[in-house]
C-alpha cells in the first residue's frame, strides 16, 4: 500500500462509539477549531482570518445564514467552532497543482470518497476532461471559455442548465440569472431546491413572502421559542448564543425533534466564564421526540387546543387573515388517535407544549430541514402559520417565523433571482433595465433538471459551487445523468465527488474564496451577502489569493457571458467585472427592495430588506391578507420491518463538505458509516448494538436503493426511525419521493429494511430485478475508497 492510503486510510472497523458527550461549545470546542486553524494555516494565517470573520469590515462566514448581531455588539473572536471549520476548509495552505492530476487518473480520484478528496487541498488553475481522456489536464482560462461558449452555442438554450450553490455572492448571482436568461433559459436550479424550498412555498403562499419575519432581537425578545426539525448546535450553531440571551431574558424553549441532540439541552458558551468554567446554560424546558414526519399531527393538535381554550388573538384574526373559519371547522374535528399515532407523543406531552404556547404573548418558531424535507413539507411549513397566525404572532416584536438557512447566501442568491420560477415583475424589470426580453417559461428545478439530463433533453451543466452529485438525492441516477452531459463545468475552490463524475467533456475551474482578496479590475472589490433574517452586509477577504490563476465569480460571469452571447447582448459585462459597484447599481434598480443599495452596504453592519408581514402586517397574497390553510393529516404508514429514515449531518460537516470523522456530541469517533436506532428496534430486527447491515430503500413503483455495511449504534430517539449520515444515505431517496407543491427532495422519510450486511454495492434496482444479486465490492474496511460504485439505471 502506498504512503498516500497509508496517511488517508479510514477504517470502519476501527469506529468508536461512545457515550454522546454533554454540548460544550466553550473549550472543548474552542481547542477543536484552533487545533484545525494552527495545522492547516499557520498562527499568522489564523490570526488574519479568524479575528476578521463575520465583522463589519471583514469577510462573512461560508457556514450557514445565521445573522450577524448589531455592529456594536459583535465580539472580537464573532465565530463558532464549524464556522472555524470552514474558513481552514478554504483558506487550506494545501493545494493541488497539475502534477496531482497528472498522477491520479479518473478512475483513480472516483475511488475515493467525497471526505478524501476535499482534503486534499485548494484547486490551483483551470483543468479539463477532453472527449476519451482518462486524467484531468491544464487548459487555459481562455480556451476553457472558448470551449464553454462553444457547446453554449451550439444547443438551444433550454438545454442548458446553470446550478447555484448557496455560497455564490449576491453580485454573482445577479449576473448568473442575468446571463442565463441574456441566453434565453430560466433553468437556474439552486440548493434552495434542496433545503427550504418547501419554506419558500409555503409562506409565499400564507403570507405573501418566502422568507422569515423575525430579526435577530425578535428572538432575544421572545417569550416563547419553539425550534423543530432542527439539531442548531451542529448545524447554525452561533444561534445558540441567541438562545443563550432568550433565556437570559427569561424565554422558554420547545425542542420538537426524533433524535435527542446534546446542542438542544444545554449551551456552554466560550465567550463567558459561566460558559468555560460554569454549568453553562439549559435550553430546552421542554423536548419533544416527535416521530419522524409526526409534526404537521403536532402542530394541528395545538392549534386545536389553542382554539378550544379560546387563546387566541381575535383582533388580529379578523383584520388581517382569512379562512380562519374553515380552519376552525376542520380543528374540531381532530382525531386525537391519529394524532397520537402520527407524532408518537403523549395527549399530556401535546397539551404541556399548549400550555406554553397560551402562556407566551412573543412566540418565535424556528425550523430547518426536518421540516422541509418530507412529503408534506409545504402543509407542514403553513401550519406552523397557521398557529402563528392564532395568536397574532407576526408583525410584532419578540415574534415571528423564523426558518433557519443552511447556507451563508442560499437567500440572497433568491433574492437576486436565481428561480426557476422567477415572478414576471422581476422579468420586466430586467427587460426595461437591459433591453432583451427574458424567457417567461418555468425552467427546471433541481429534481427536474436531473431528469432533463438523464433523458437526454438537457445536454450542459454549469455548476457555480457546490457539489451537485453529493447534494442531489438518487445519487446512482443523478451520477449516470451527469455522465450523459456533452459538457461539465464546475466552478469550484476544493476537489470533490462532482468533479470526477463528469459529462463527455469537463472543466473544472478555481475560483476566488470568501476569505481571498478580489483585486478584479486592479481595485479592491467588495461583495454581499444577505442572511437568513433578510440582512444584506458587504464582505471583504484578507487572504492573499491560493494561486495567481484563480479568478472571481464575477469574472468568470462576465467572462463566460462574452464568450457565449452574441455583442453581449448589449450588457457590459466588462464594466460589471471592473468594479462591482456598476452591479449593485442595476441590482438597485432591478431587485425589490434594494433602492439605494450601494449606499445601504456601506452603512456600519448593512442594512434590512423590507418585509410587509413584518413591517407593517402586510401580507402580498392573492388575499390580500394572511390565509389560514386546512391540510390533511398524515400518518406514515411503516411496514412490519421497516423503518423510516431520516439522513441528518455529523458534527464534522458543512453540508457535503467532510471536515473530519468526528460527531462528538453524538459520541461517533473515527468513521461515518452507521446507523441510529432505538434499542428496542435493534432487538426486534434480530440485531445486536455494533452489527453491520445493509440499508435498503423501498419505493412505491417496486424498485430498490441500498447502500452498504453501516455499523448499527443505539440512540434516544422513537421507536420505528432511523438516521444515518449524507451524503453516503442519499443513494436511498428515490427520485421521485419529494415534497408536495415544491418538488423538494423528500430526504427525512425514507422507507428503509436492514439486512445482514454482505458488502453489496450502491445502487437501484428495478421490481423486475428483484431477486437478482447485487454485485459485491468492498467489505467495511476502507473509509477513503469508495466501497460502492452505481449500479446503473436502465
Amino acid at each position: 500500500m502506498g504512503r498516500r492510503a497509508r496517511e488517508h486510510e479510514i477504517d470502519e472497523a476501527d469506529v468508536t462509539v461512545g457515550k454522546p458527550k454533554h454540548y460544550a461549545a466553550g473549550v472543548p470546542a474552542v481547542t477543536v477549531a484552533m487545533r484545525r486553524s494552527l495545522e492547516q494555516m499557520g498562527v499568522v494565517r489564523t490570526a488574519r482570518t479568524l479575528l476578521r470573520l463575520n465583522q463589519v469590515d471583514g469577510f462573512d462566514c461560508q457556514g450557514c445564514g445565521w445573522p450577524d448581531p448589531d455592529a456594536e455588539h459583535r465580539h472580537t473572536a464573532e465565530f463558532c467552532e464549524n464556522g472555524a471549520k470552514a474558513v481552514v476548509d478554504e483558506a487550506t495552505r494545501n493545494h493541488l497543482d497539475r502534477e496531482f492530476f497528472a498522477r491520479h487518473s479518473l478512475a483513480d480520484l472516483a475511488e475515493h470518497t467525497d471526505y478524501w478528496l476535499n482534503q486534499q487541498g485548494r484547486i490551483t488553475e483551470p483543468m479539463v476532461v477532453r472527449d476519451g481522456a482518462t486524467h484531468y489536464e491544464p487548459i487555459s482560462w481562455d480556451d476553457a471559455f472558448a470551449m464553454m461558449g462553444r457547446h453554449l452555442r451550439a444547443i438551444e438554450p433550454d438545454q442548458a442548465v446553470f446550478y447555484t450553490s448557496g455560497k455564490v455572492s449576491n453580485e454573482a448571482a445577479f449576473l448568473y440569472q442575468l446571463f442565463a436568461r441574456a441566453y434565453g433559459t430560466n433553468n437556474l436550479p439552486d440548493c434552495s431546491n434542496m433545503c427550504h424550498e418547501s419554506t419558500s412555498v409555503g409562506l409565499a403562499e400564507v403570507i405573501g413572502i418566502g422568507k422569515g419575519s423575525v430579526t435577530l432581537d425578535d428572538v432575544h425578545d421572545a417569550d416563547l421559542i419553539v425550534i423543530m426539525g432542527q439539531n442548531p448546535g451542529t448545524n447554525h450553531p452561533r444561534m445558540l448564543s441567541a438562545l443563550e440571551i432568550a433565556k437570559q431574558h427569561g424565554a422558554k424553549i420547545i425542542a420538537v425533534n426524533p433524535l435527542k441532540e446534546a446542542g438542544l439541552l444545554r449551551f456552554k458558551n466560550p465567550q463567558t466564564p459561566r460558559g468555560i468554567v460554569g454549568p453553562g446554560t439549559g435550553l430546552a424546558d421542554l423536548y419533544l421526540q416527535v416521530r419522524t414526519n409526526g409534526d404537521l399531527a403536532l402542530l394541528q393538535a395545538l392549534g386545536h387546543l389553542l382554539l378550544q381554550w379560546g387563546a387566541i388573538d381575535r383582533d388580529f384574526i379578523e383584520e388581517h387573515t382569512v379562512g380562519f373559519e374553515e380552519y376552525a371547522e376542520a380543528s374540531r374535528h381532530l382525531d386525537w388517535d391519529d394524532v397520537l399515532a402520527s407524532s408518537g407523543l403523549s395527549r399530556a406531552e401535546i397539551e404541556e407544549a399548549a400550555r406554553m404556547l397560551q402562556a407566551s404573548s412573543k412566540t418565535v418558531f424556528c425550523w430547518a430541514m426536518g421540516i422541509t424535507q418530507h412529503h408534506n413539507a409545504v402543509a407542514t411549513v403553513k401550519e406552523i402559520a397557521n398557529v402563528a397566525f392564532l395568536q397574532g404572532n407576526i408583525g410584532k416584536p419578540g415574534a415571528g417565523l423564523c426558518p433557519v438557512r443552511g447556507h451563508s447566501n442560499v437567500q440572497g442568491d433568491r433574492t437576486m433571482g436565481i428561480w426557476e420560477r422567477v415572478p414576471d415583475h422581476f422579468l420586466d424589470s430586467l427587460q426595461a433595465e437591459f433591453g432583451f426580453d427574458p424567457p417567461r417559461e418555468h425552467g427546471y428545478d433541481t429534481v427536474a433538471s436531473i431528469k432533463a439530463l438523464r433523458d437526454g433533453k438537457a445536454k450542459v451543466f454549469v455548476g457555480l459551487g457546490g457539489n451537485f452529485v453529493s447534494a442531489a438525492p438518487d445519487t446512482s441516477v443523478t451520477e449516470d445523468a451527469l455522465r450523459s452531459a456533452d459538457l461539465t463545468v464546475h466552478v469550484s475552490t476544493k476537489l470533490n465527488r462532482s468533479h470526477v463524475v463528469h459529462g463527455r467533456e469537463a472543466l473544472m475551474l478555481p475560483v476566488l474564496g470568501r476569505s481571498e482578496k478580489d483585486l478584479t479590475g486592479g481595485i479592491r472589490q467588495r461583495v454581499t451577502v444577505e442572511d437568513s433574517m433578510s440582512a444584506v452586509h458587504s464582505s471583504k477577504g484578507p487572504l492573499a489569493p491560493a494561486s495567481k490563476h484563480l479568478r472571481s465569480e464575477v469574472d468568470i460571469i462576465c467572462t463566460l457571458a462574452e464568450a457565449t452571447l452574441d455583442d453581449g447582448r448589449g450588457i457590459p459585462w466588462s464594466e460589471f467585472r471592473a468594479d462591482y459597484s456598476n452591479i449593485r447599481r442595476r441590482i438597485s434598480r432591478i431587485v425589490p427592495g434594494c433602492a439605494a443599495y450601494e449606499e445601504k452596504v456601506d452603512q456600519p453592519g448593512g442594512f434590512t430588506l423590507p418585509h410587509p408581514p413584518r413591517d407593517t402586517r402586510t401580507f402580498e397574497t392573492e388575499k390580500d391578507r394572511a390565509i389560514f390553510t386546512v391540510s390533511p393529516m398524515e400518518v406514515l404508514q411503516i411496514p412490519e420491518g421497516r423503518l423510516v429514515l431520516q439522513t441528518i449531518r455529523s458534527h464534522d460537516q458543512f453540508n457535503t463538505t467532510i471536515y473530519g470523522l468526528s460527531d462528538r456530541y453524538r459520541g461517533i469517533e473515527g468513521g461515518r458509516r452507521v446507523i441510529f436506532l432505538h434499542q428496542d428496534d435493534i432487538a426486534a430486527l434480530g440485531f445486536a448494538e455494533g452489527d453491520y447491515v445493509d440499508i435498503i430503500s423501498e419505493w412505491k413503483d417496486g424498485s430498490e436503493r441500498q447502500v452498504p455495511t453501516f455499523r448499527i449504534v443505539a440512540y434516544d430517539q422513537p421507536r420505528g426511525c432511523a438516521a444515518a449520515y449524507y451524503p453516503e444515505t442519499n443513494p436511498l431517496v428515490p427520485l421521485g419521493h419529494t415534497a408536495e407543491g415544491s418538488n423538494q427532495p423528500a430526504y427525512k422519510s425514507v422507507i428503509v429494511r436492514l439486512e445482514r450486511s454482505t458488502g453489496g454495492r450502491t445502487g437501484v434496482t428495478q421490481a423486475s430485478d428483484a431477486n437478482k444479486v447485487v454485485p459485491s465490492s468492498s467489505s467495511r474496511g476502507d473509509e477513503t475508497k469508495r466501497a460502492v460504485q452505481p449500479h446503473h439505471l436502465s
